[in-house]
């Protein structure tokens, strides 16, 4: 695939002052809903109103979305509102209702994007056909998987192309619902600059009142827009209710948010040191959060060694860790002194930690 700036002129005819929005429900749920919000965001930023209409779900069970009876609900709000119409489309029967009611954009999940025969279908059926098609990640932090996605779209002849960053699945618990990876997504973007980038903070955060420092983020990297789901009464909402808002707490996100305006001179360097910082910001944090997990795995051994009344220090595990630890510093171009304190300091506060569960009286 080439970086063709092509792909970005759908994005530039809209002619926007400020970056596109994607805003609708997680899930269409009724007629009524649907309108509801719709209206409520035509006299917004929002440009393209999106609402799931298939819900792919872990187990069987649960909320899968009210089907092609959803499509006729967004027809019916283009109509009454002008609002661009986004759906998520799984397959290539999905596509066909999508065509077959006028959908403007179409965007594959994380969960197909995994799939390369599931996109190679949905690129068949798409294939001479004028519509915006964007590509979530995939669930896990494959960046080929990801570009493979893309390229298979383009290769069909699919010209408005886009990517959406929601996020990746991982097992440590975090923060987020879904991890943001930025180094992932900028990467991508260096190797694809004209691609338009998204951002649905919605996913990689799970809860509302972190959607505007995420989305605050994404324009600090420049990506060209946000994905955010809205819902008129989000906590009675059929699927995620807790990282939607409200349409009226959209528009105030909206306007809370800082575009980045570049200065005349140094711009690439600053832009290049931005993303650097914000790289280092999400590594840190992830420090923070892997030493959390580390202290409550001590607090456990602490636990065990209580009840078994063994000593805090074992001398021959602390030096065999100690020569393990600089030997992989090493490889990575750390001084022995630095792993020397680092460490120093995590086993003195595994100490700390096992001392107070072992002293604690009962």
């Amino acid at each position: 695939m080439e970086n063709n700036i092509e792909v970005r002129r759908w994005l530039e005819d809209f002619n926007l002052s400020h970056p596109l929005v994607i805003a609708g429900p997680c899930s269409a749920e009724t007629e009524e809903q649907v309108l509801d919000i719709a209206k409520q965001l035509k006299q917004s930023d929002v440009t393209i109103y999106r609402a799931g209409i298939w819900k792919p779900r872990t187990r069987p069970g649960g909320f899968e979305g009210v089907g092609a009876i959803g499509l006729k609900w967004l027809q019916k709000a283009k109509e009454e509102t002008g609002l661009l119409m986004a759906v998520e489309v799984a397959n290539a029967h999905h596509v066909q209702l999508a065509l077959e009611h006028d959908i403007d954009v179409l965007w594959i999940g994380a969960r197909t994007t995994v799939n390369p025969f599931a996109v190679q279908e949905i690129a068949d059926a798409l294939a001479g056909t004028n519509k915006i098609v964007l590509v979530k990640n995939p669930v896990n932090p494959d960046l080929a998987l990801w570009i493979g996605g893309i390229e298979r779209l383009y290769n069909a002849g699919i010209e408005k192309l886009g990517v959406i960053h929601r996020g990746f699945s991982t097992y440590e618990k975090t923060k987020y619902r879904n991890i943001p990876e930025w180094q992932l997504a900028i990467e991508l973007h260096e190797r694809f600059p004209n691609l338009p980038i998204i951002c649905d903070p919605s996913h990689i955060t799970g809860k509302r009142d972190m959607i505007q420092q995420v989305s605050q983020q994404a324009l600090d990297l420049n990506y060209d827009g946000l994905m955010i789901e809205t819902h008129n009464n989000p906590d009675n909402a059929w699927s995620d209710a807790a990282q939607q808002v409200t349409p009226a707490a959209l528009k105030q996100i909206l306007k809370n948010l800082v575009v980045r305006h570049k200065s005349v001179e140094g711009d690439a360097f600053n832009d290049k040191l931005e993303k650097l910082r914000l790289r280092i910001d999400e590594y840190d944090t992830k420090l923070i959060e892997i030493l959390g997990n580390r202290m409550r795995i001590a607090d456990e051994i602490g636990v065990i060694k209580k009840e078994n009344n063994v000593a805090i220090l074992q001398n021959r595990r602390w030096k065999a860790i100690l020569e393990k630890m600089k030997a992989g510093g090493k490889e990575e171009s750390l001084s022995e002194e630095f792993i020397l304190q680092l460490f120093r300091a995590i086993h003195q506060e595994s100490i700390n930690h096992q001392q107070n569960i072992i002293n604690k009286e009962e």
